[in-house]
């Protein structure tokens, strides 16, 4: 039976062009080179290790990495993706530990795709909840801290290391997620989307008098919501509710 052919991605900012190629001073335009082949500017000699941040083309056949060390900074979004043909002679650092992604010195661009699967199969839900939903509730997270931070600390702490019958320890969620995402090949989807996550908390509390313990407690509680929408397909509501936390937003019980 055929092997499927492999795809191979390269993410860059919204202008089409390589981040890192930019850095050094011979900015690399995919945009402007779809169907056409394209050379490495600055070839280095010594194959497959690095002589400067823009040694090679590197690109990665799990989509869910694409979004690493791509040298895009500030964290963003839209990005664009992009599908490549790696062309003449190809390598890697190591196969054992970097399986999914090539190094080469030339490539032909093949076409734009969505960008979206850059933060996993659920990206354009990951992105709604970023987008449309954090905004309104970081600024009721950072209130409900601010106005009773000695009851918020606890109920967060029980929270984080106490499990119940419907719902697992907040921690133990945390590091199943990113476990998840190790085994998808998604580490590079998750770290961006926590990034999103609380670069969108910041915009929505920027002209508020947030304590910094509130904007902590913010942004725990955005990342958890979006990992969540990342991994809504693969965990049970045990893991997703204390992923999402739910119940911290509900009045404090009563004291006896």
């Amino acid at each position: 039976m055929p092997r499927k052919p492999v795809t191979w991605y390269i993410a860059t900012p919204a202008d089409g062009i390589i981040e890192k190629s930019r850095a050094v001073g011979t900015p690399v335009n995919l945009s402007a080179s779809v169907g056409e082949v394209v050379d490495h500017p600055q070839p280095c000699a010594n194959l497959w290790f690095d002589e400067s941040e823009f040694s090679y083309f590197r690109m990665v056949k799990r989509v869910g990495e694409a979004l690493e060390d791509t040298g895009i900074w500030p964290v963003t979004w839209p990005v664009r993706l992009w599908t490549v043909e790696p062309l003449g002679e190809t390598g890697n650092w190591s196969q054992r530990h970097y399986p999914y992604r090539l190094l080469s010195h030339q490539i032909r661009v093949l076409e734009e795709t969505d960008a979206h699967p850059a933060l996993g199969p659920c990206g354009r839900d990951v992105l709604n909840v970023i987008q449309q939903e954090i905004p309104e509730r970081a600024v009721h997270w950072a209130a409900d801290w601010d106005a009773d931070p000695e009851g918020m600390r606890d109920r967060k702490w029980n929270w984080d290391q106490c499990s119940t019958r419907t719902r697992a320890r907040g921690q133990w969620a945390e590091s199943a997620a990113a476990g998840m995402s190790h085994v998808h090949r998604e580490s590079a989807a998750q770290a961006w989307i926590e990034r999103l996550a609380h670069n969108t908390v910041d915009q929505a509390l920027a002209d508020t008098d947030t304590s910094t313990m509130a904007r902590c407690y913010a942004y725990s509680r955005a990342t958890g919501c979006a990992v969540a929408a990342q991994h809504q397909a693969r965990f049970e509501s045990y893991v997703l509710d204390a992923l999402r936390g739910v119940g911290l937003d509900s009045p404090a019980p009563a004291a006896a």
